[in-house]
């Protein structure tokens, strides 16, 4: 009499045993941070380690959404599922029949995993749970394709610019300082200035380059981008030195092409700082190129005017 259940013993032991294990596993979150929920199902005592001799199905709420002939190779799915998907087919010999599913399918609920091993099977159910979160919290996870946020070309092309529009008016600064009579307390202010838009810069710059999508990266296009300007009232103040507070038309719209230039560059950063990668990095560029090119006329305008002025007639007085 006790000879079939020895029989069924050394049957079990042979096949290491009768009933498939899991990785016990009873939930998980699904959140607005992420594109597709990822269901697991592990098995840690398959015997054959063999795609050939598994099935699998899925099952949600108790009806069958998925399932998986390893023999036959073939794949069937419900339409209301249709992203539903092994997370990694070649796995699954190791036991994995993890299923990923766009987060615009995945429902709450319990999913059930059976696999079937030649005669031996299993199963585990998982909850899922939808969890609502603060978008802004889940921009800093979203990675870049690229692994940068802005491609290089972009990011040289901003910090050129911008720096081309210091130069240039730090060389209108030195012409100004050299050629006119400034008070201390204005030339000091002006130096400040300037010594600010450098910093801000230089800041912007080291946080911008390096990879990635971060609260750095955004911070540092701020930086390039947000304090410029203080290039306006520092362009308007200059040549109003220059021509002793009289501005010419030409002038003014040299103030109205900078500022109408920082206008478009701020406009390119709200649009940048929310999108990765960013679609509107030209919009940056141009705002701050037009500021950069200002500038160089600017320069121009201040070198005329520090030359006329040293070449005036001495003014007769009668």
């Amino acid at each position: 009499m006790w000879a079939p259940g020895l029989w069924v013993l050394l049957g079990a032991v042979g096949t290491g045993s009768a009933q498939l294990l899991f990785n016990a596993t009873k939930s998980v979150n699904l959140s607005t941070c992420n594109e597709s929920a990822i269901l697991p199902c592990i098995v840690n005592n398959l015997a054959f380690h063999s795609a050939g001799d598994m099935f699998v199905k899925w099952k949600f709420n108790g009806t069958e959404f998925f399932a998986f002939n390893g023999f036959s190779k073939k794949l069937r799915r419900s339409d209301k599922f249709s992203s539903a998907n092994f997370t990694s087919e070649k796995d699954l010999p190791k036991g994995i029949a993890s299923l990923s599913i766009l987060a615009a399918q995945a429902l709450p609920g319990n999913y059930t995993c059976e696999v079937t091993e030649s005669n031996r099977e299993g199963e585990i159910v998982v909850e899922l749970k939808i969890s609502v979160g603060n978008e802004s919290d889940c921009r800093d996870r979203l990675p870049c394709p690229s692994g940068s946020w802005f491609p290089p070309v972009e990011s040289v092309f901003i910090i050129l610019f911008l720096f081309l529009a210091i130069i240039f008016s730090w060389a209108q600064l030195c012409v100004v300082g050299s050629k006119f009579e400034i008070g201390l307390g204005k030339k000091v202010g002006l130096i400040i200035t300037g010594s600010i838009i450098i910093i801000a810069g230089v800041v912007g710059a080291i946080l911008l380059v390096p990879d990635g999508y971060t609260p750095k990266n955004r911070a540092g296009l701020g930086l390039l981008v947000v304090p410029a300007v203080i290039f306006l009232p520092l362009q308007y103040l200059l040549l109003g030195i220059v021509f002793e507070n009289h501005l010419s038309p030409s002038a003014v719209v040299l103030v109205a092409l900078k500022s109408l230039g920082y206008i478009i560059a701020v406009v390119g950063f709200a649009l940048c700082v929310s999108a990765c990668p960013p679609a509107q990095g030209s919009v940056v560029i141009a705002g701050l190129a037009i500021m950069a090119f200002a500038a160089l006329i600017s320069l121009a305008y201040v070198c005329i005017g520090s030359n006329t002025k040293d070449h005036q007639p001495p003014r007769n007085n009668l």
